[in-house]
């Protein structure tokens, strides 16, 4: 009946078996200790098999548990590839594939939000879903004046399942803290709730999407449906076909997988300063090319808002990590919170892990492939205590920038895009083009 089939009793046991499966691996430690290990090989063992237990367990969650999941994905730089691989496959298909809700389902939940009489909202309904994700699923129809709508609805139960994983999630920050010690998981999780709960109001979608719609009005580059009539639980938005980002990234040309991906961040760069909002949830499936060139934008239960725009710090950071400053660099990031005060990093690892993020906005042009970003990762994948990702913070007014960044990252390496994407961060992003008063995307020597 619902995407949240485990009853509460069996989500809270799993939940509730992490921290009793940690300890009873630390006294495992001990022992192996006393046996003659050495203290840094068993630490190694601990955080290992911790983190599979962490990934398996959420990974067979929904709800709370795959939205922390999908905010942690950056820090799976910092597993081997046999846990984080399979987590990834798990986050992907709850992603792409939920389970739809009956027809019977579907007008029970119509007839509860808009009333006996629903069907006089509409010309026609089709029953089956055309999308179907984490909270909600998507239905299309025809309203009542002849306009062919999206109808999104949330399933039954998803607002208390979701928050009931945070309220569990929120006792397990002594696990976390051992397989990313420099990591603030209670801070981080109280943001997530906080965006979750945001989330679930499609009143608040609407205002959102709403936002989005008329700050991008008649845009050369973009399209966002505008809303039509929403409430806490049914939002109903303008229909938009197009073809799915997905097909592009498995059958586009080069020139399409190009454009998009260009598309794909002056989008996310601009709206911020545009709409004082940024789409934190930039999936494939979330974007459509129209059949004349322009980007599609579906999807705003997760938005930032940015009501002063993109903060200069990322800006500034950049170019000054492109001079080789690293030592202000670093002092930057703990200004920000990124390095908490007691963590020490080595810095030749800090360069290495940033590099993927700055790389791009040193050349003129730049290509993004899933060869590069698998390179990238090479360099910090390990379970050592020295690991600089597990060394890192991510502070709670950037949990959904992380997001979007990492995403975005993915999703580029999946087009293979080559663009002038320099050009796309001076002109957007402020505090990067300082240097270069006339506003120019001059190159940098890529040394």
């Amino acid at each position: 009946m619902s995407d949240f089939p485990q009853h509460a009793v069996t989500r809270s046991a799993k939940l509730a078996a992490l921290p009793l499966g940690f300890a009873g691996r630390t006294a495992l430690g001990l022992g192996k200790r006393i046996g003659g290990k050495s203290a840094e090989i068993v630490a190694q063992e601990i955080q290992q098999r911790t983190s599979e237990q962490i990934f398996r367990v959420l990974g067979e969650l929904k709800g709370g548990a795959m939205k922390l999941g999908q905010a942690l994905s950056i820090f799976e730089a910092a597993l081997p590839p046999e846990v984080a691989g399979p987590y990834r496959a798990t986050l992907t298909k709850l992603q792409d594939a939920a389970p739809p809700l009956p027809a019977s389902t579907v007008h029970a939940v119509l007839t509860e939000q808009l009333g006996d009489d629903w069907r006089a909202n509409f010309l026609e309904f089709n029953d089956t879903p055309t999308a179907a994700a984490s909270i909600g699923q998507v239905h299309k129809a025809v309203w009542h004046d002849g306009r062919e709508v999206a109808v999104k609805i949330q399933y039954p139960g998803a607002g208390k399942a979701l928050l009931g994983d945070f309220n569990q999630l929120a006792r397990l920050g002594k696990l976390f803290g051992v397989l990313l010690p420099g990591l603030d998981i209670k801070a981080m999780l109280g943001e997530l709730r906080e965006r979750v709960a945001e989330e679930l109001d499609y009143l608040r979608e609407a205002e959102s999407q709403h936002g989005f719609a008329m700050a991008y009005h008649d845009d050369p580059d973009f399209r966002v449906p505008d809303v039509i009539a929403a409430n806490e639980q049914i939002l109903v938005t303008e229909w938009m076909e197009g073809t799915p980002l997905s097909k592009i990234i498995s059958g586009g040309t080069k020139e399409q997988r190009d454009h998009a991906g260009l598309l794909l961040v002056r989008f996310l760069f601009s709206s911020p300063s545009r709409a004082g909002m940024l789409h934190a949830d930039p999936h494939p499936g979330n974007f459509r090319v129209l059949p004349d060139g322009r980007l599609g934008v579906l999807d705003f239960g997760a938005v930032n808002r940015m009501p002063d725009g993109y903060p200069d710090v990322f800006g500034t950071l950049t170019r000054i990590f492109n001079k080789g400053d690293m030592a202000t660099v670093v002092q930057g990031l703990r200004d920000e919170g990124f390095i908490r005060p007691h963590i020490e990093v080595d810095v030749e690892a800090l360069r290495a892990f940033l590099a993927p993020y700055v790389e791009p906005t040193q050349v003129e042009e730049f290509t993004f492939s899933r060869e590069w970003l698998q390179k990238q990762v090479a360099t910090v994948t390990d379970l050592r205590p020295t690991n600089v990702v597990r060394q890192l913070n991510l502070p709670p007014s950037y949990v959904l920038i992380n997001r979007v960044h990492a995403a975005g990252i993915g999703v580029l390496c999946q087009l293979g895009t080559t663009a002038r994407f320099r050009d796309e961060v001076v002109r957007w992003v402020p505090g990067f083009a300082d240097d270069d008063p006339e506003g120019r995307a001059t190159a940098l020597a890529a040394s």
